[in-house]
């Protein structure tokens, strides 16, 4: 077994010796806004930069995601997504770049509901919370998944399912946000592995004017206490933004603008306005010659 969270360390120490910038990873939702167009939008957020992924597993009360995504999750539910969808995303980016480093994200309610499933190794839920996350684990790694979000687990309650993902190969990523208490911070960094996202102000998810003025100090907290690569997301949607957070962090995660990107461009063009957009947030093409 492949020791957890090899891709990420591979790509982290690539991208410091070529000091070009962070790692652009952005997030797709498995799904939207049809599961017919997702293989497409990974390959297309590829072509246009992508240094890796966050996929997302379309769920009905995403409660940490902001308007956007809850609409989008919406819609993907709709056309019939499913967590077999966000695994089929990954598929697609393991297959197009055998390198990149891809998250699953999601919600713990669907995650465990993929424990019952007849390839499960185990389908008792009501064990501990890392059994019923057995059947999620061993068909992420089988995707090709490198790690896996939870983002309603707690810290304190994740030492299961930190196992249960570890033996395939799978690193649990853990989120701080700015009002995250020492303790916790110690916590995840006493836990982490791949890299640790930050999220860089209070609140949900959606693309923000500017970058948090008290980011860099939630940084140094963090890294006064791990080495971990850190990843910044919420509220990331222009190049300003990465280059800004590219000071301080080595990656940056996008998410709501690239969501509203896909939504409001024509049918037919999405893929194209999914590589166009992440060409200009990564710096692969000016915004004067984006149109």
């Amino acid at each position: 077994m492949t020791e957890p969270g090899h891709r990420y360390r591979e790509a982290f120490a690539a991208s410091a010796s070529r000091d070009d910038g962070p790692l652009v990873f952005p997030f797709l939702i498995g799904g939207f806004p049809t599961p017919e167009e997702t293989p497409d939008l990974v390959r297309a957020a590829i072509r246009g930069g992508a240094a890796g992924f966050e996929i997302g597993v379309p769920f009905s009360d995403p409660i940490a995601d902001g308007p956007v995504h809850q609409d989008a999750y919406t819609v993907a539910l709709a056309a019939g997504a499913t967590l077999d969808t966000a695994l089929d995303a990954v598929r697609t980016a393991r297959e197009t770049d055998p390198d990149a480093p891809i998250t699953l994200m999601g919600y713990l309610n669907p995650f465990l509901s993929a424990g019952s499933s007849e390839d499960s190794e185990t389908d008792d839920p009501g064990g501990a919370v890392g059994e019923p996350l057995e059947g999620l684990a061993k068909r992420a790694a089988e995707a090709g998944a490198d790690g896996v979000i939870v983002v309603d687990l707690p810290v304190d309650e994740s030492d299961a399912a930190r196992e249960v993902f570890a033996q395939h190969g799978l690193s649990l990523i853990y989120l701080l946000a700015p009002t995250s208490t020492d303790e916790r911070i110690a916590a995840v960094a006493n836990r982490a592995s791949g890299f640790i996202y930050l999220v860089s102000l209070t609140g949900v998810t959606g693309a923000r004017d500017q970058v948090a003025a008290d980011f860099e100090a939630f940084v140094g907290r963090v890294r006064a206490l791990t080495d971990t690569p850190l990843a910044v997301g919420f509220g990331i949607s222009r190049r300003e933004h990465v280059a800004e957070v590219g000071k301080l962090v080595p990656a940056a995660i996008i998410g709501s603008a690239l969501t509203t990107t896909i939504a409001s461009a024509p049918v037919g063009d999405r893929a194209a306005a999914v590589e166009r957009y992440l060409e200009v947030v990564t710096g692969h093409r000016s915004e004067e010659t984006s149109e």
